[in-house]
């Protein structure tokens, strides 16, 4: 999980302060990460809370929110995840950047709409990655869940919806969900067709990923992005 300087079982860089971490380490861990980024002054944490807020980055000190967006060089959208899904987005000129925590409630309530929302250019010319997440082979949800993403869904959308959910062989309403197969379906309903990654499973990559699902007590990952201040 890299050389920091976090001890079991939080695997050396855990960068999250609400995990039962020590802060003094987290904080050091957190210094080790900006330090190794050129071009990088300041660095947007978030008060993450599975909804659709997004901030722009440096306008609060931790706000309650699940992405943010910048047009200011040197300042990085962060967002930390250990199963949920991180999108990095950017405009095709590199003018504004943004960074979304996607867990399953946020994408079903519309954080991805949201976040695009606040871009100013087209649709077509956003660019999305799709950083580690869970894969579809490991997270199991009830037919709650599913059902919640099938409310949401146009009747475009409804089809690709309810292909992301696989029944259980075992359990009866029970299912295995692929986020990157929503977040997609979701994004190119509104016309975000430039998608990338989506091939990561945070779960099964226990040498390099945190997995919430997987250990129960575990650190956290940043997935971030920012525009290079010139030196």
């Amino acid at each position: 999980m890299g050389a920091g300087y976090s001890l079991s079982p939080y695997e050396q860089f855990n960068l999250a302060t609400h995990v039962g971490d020590d802060p003094t380490i987290v904080a050091a861990n957190r210094d080790l990460l900006s330090q190794s980024c050129s071009g990088l002054d300041q660095m947007q944490w978030l008060n993450q809370i599975h909804g659709t807020r997004i901030v722009t980055a440096g306008e609060e000190y931790l706000p309650a929110a699940d992405g943010c967006i910048t047009r200011a060089s040197g300042f990085a959208c962060t967002v930390m995840t250990a199963d949920c899904l991180p999108l990095l987005l950017c405009d095709r000129y590199g003018q504004q950047v943004a960074a979304v925590h996607a867990g399953w409630r946020g994408l079903a309530a519309g954080v991805v709409e949201a976040a695009v929302a606040q871009f100013d250019a087209i649709a077509d010319d956003i660019r999305v990655w799709m950083g580690p997440a869970i894969g579809p082979s490991f997270f199991e949800v009830g037919e709650d869940v599913r059902q919640t993403f099938l409310d949401a869904a146009s009747a475009t959308e409804k089809r690709n919806i309810a292909l992301a959910f696989t029944e259980h062989e075992s359990k009866k309403n029970h299912f295995f969900a692929d986020l990157y197969q929503i977040a997609r379906t979701r994004l190119e309903a509104i016309s975000v067709t430039k998608i990338y990654g989506g091939e990561f499973c945070t779960y099964a990559d226990g040498s390099r990923f945190y997995s919430y699902r997987r250990d129960g007590v575990t650190g956290r990952m940043v997935t971030m992005i920012y525009k290079k201040k010139s030196l």
